[in-house]
């Protein structure tokens, strides 16, 4: 492989190990070499199918190493880590949620609290794995008290949400809950309205549902979101190009 992609891979590196990832390797058909047997108990490894995935998920570890030291919002005077995201760097399927909460903000991870759980289920629930998607939210440092975070909050962290899309280039974005949605789409409409149809982000077909924190509250509200995710599952099945 050509040095120029070295930087990028041991950023890599970096990056996949804070999540949870041991070795990097090449695929076959970049190495000649034959992939090595994984002993039990290893970590998942992670193949680099060509030059521009590698290049992409290079770009995103430099992202989250720049966005951990961001001071550009108040939010960073209370925060104890900050959250970038996690998951598969070449996702299929996306989901951006509000903002970090007290257990979030302990582990540096987006959704490992209750609602996290309930988010694996869903996810699980549409034949896939959490390990396959990618998490990320709006604002990457907690909001005091778990309030909504403010315009200028999102404002300033709205660059690095957008970089998100465009490195992991999904081919669905669900958007998990109101401020979710409504900074996504550019509105101020009620979720009620938005809920279970088609919008597109950086032309992403985007799919609009509750908040799994909202179904903790209100059990009512779990229909109408498996309902939702069983378009997104439907889609991502179908390999439809989405609706406008």
């Amino acid at each position: 492989m050509s040095g120029k992609l070295q930087p990028g891979l041991a950023d890599l590196l970096a990056y996949l190990g804070e999540m949870g990832y041991g070795d990097l390797y090449l695929d076959s058909s970049l190495e000649k070499a034959p992939a090595g047997q994984a002993a039990p108990g290893a970590p998942p490894r992670v193949t680099i199918a060509d030059a521009e995935t590698a290049e992409r998920s290079g770009e995103l570890a430099a992202l989250a190493a720049a966005v951990a030291g961001c001071t550009r919002c108040r939010l960073c005077e209370g925060r104890n880590r900050v959250v970038f995201g996690t998951g598969n760097p070449d996702a299929d399927l996306m989901f951006i949620g509000e903002g970090p909460g007290a257990e979030e903000d302990r582990q540096g991870l987006p959704f490992v609290g209750a609602a996290g759980e309930l988010l694996t289920r869903i996810i699980q629930a549409i034949e896939m794995t959490r390990d396959e998607v990618y998490i990320a939210n709006v604002v990457k440092c907690r909001p005091p008290g778990n309030r909504d975070p403010q315009p200028d909050e999102v404002a300033a962290c709205r660059g690095y949400l957008e970089r998100q899309i465009a490195l992991v280039r999904p081919r669905v974005i669900v958007a998990l809950g109101r401020v979710a949605a409504q900074t996504l789409l550019g509105n101020d409409a009620p979720i009620g309205r938005m809920r279970g149809q088609w919008f597109r982000v950086q032309g992403v077909p985007t799919m609009v549902t509750y908040h799994p924190a909202a179904l903790l509250r209100n059990s009512a509200l779990k229909r109408p979101t498996w309902e939702d995710m069983q378009q997104v599952r439907d889609f991502l099945q179908s390999g439809s190009s989405g609706s406008s």
